[in-house]
């Protein structure tokens, strides 16, 4: 008995940044959004192209950063007001100005490891495996093509649609890739 395959995507294969560039505004324009442009190097407005917004991860060190200030400055008032207070020259047991040093580097730290986890986050990694790889075609990205992959999980997926689309747009081979 054959198992029968989940269709993962379709991947669009294309020969120039400019037709890669207008496939990816084309379909943008119609509203998918469980969709990724591949090439080779990086090509100047494809973020625009595409409709990227700007990145969350800056949230993400910047939240980090600010976890690290607090836990910086915690960390000096415990150490000098509550568990090991020393009376010198008549100087309070915590002052903000004498904190700044360690804080500021946990602020550095902590803010390096929220982008680096962010950046994890929201590229769903680590991921060991994706059926793009089975495409014997797939591996040219690293060289001279230039790829659109449409998934099936786009709400508006309909490969006949998408076919069409990608054929009017330029696409040199569509192929169905399954899991």
């Amino acid at each position: 008995m054959a198992q029968t395959q989940t269709p993962y995507a379709l991947l669009a294969e294309f020969d120039t940044p400019a037709d890669v560039m207008h496939a990816a505004e084309v379909i943008h324009g119609k509203g998918f959004t469980r969709w990724d442009v591949y090439t080779p190097f990086p090509i100047h407005g494809m973020d625009a192209a595409m409709g990227l917004g700007n990145s969350k991860v800056g949230w993400f060190a910047f939240v980090g950063g600010v976890a690290g200030y607090g836990l910086g400055m915690l960390m000096i008032w415990w150490m000098n007001a509550i568990d090991y207070p020393l009376i010198v020259g008549g100087k309070p047991m915590f002052s903000p100005f004498g904190a700044f040093p360690p804080a500021y580097e946990l602020t550095i730290l902590f803010g390096a490891f929220g982008a680096i986890l962010g950046m994890m986050f929201l590229n769903r990694l680590p991921r060991w495996y994706s059926p793009l790889f089975k495409s014997a075609r797939f591996a040219k990205v690293t060289h001279d093509k230039f790829f659109i992959v449409v998934e099936s999980t786009d709400p508006k997926y309909s490969e006949a649609e998408i076919r069409r689309l990608l054929e009017l747009a330029g696409s040199k081979h569509i192929e169905l890739v399954e899991e």
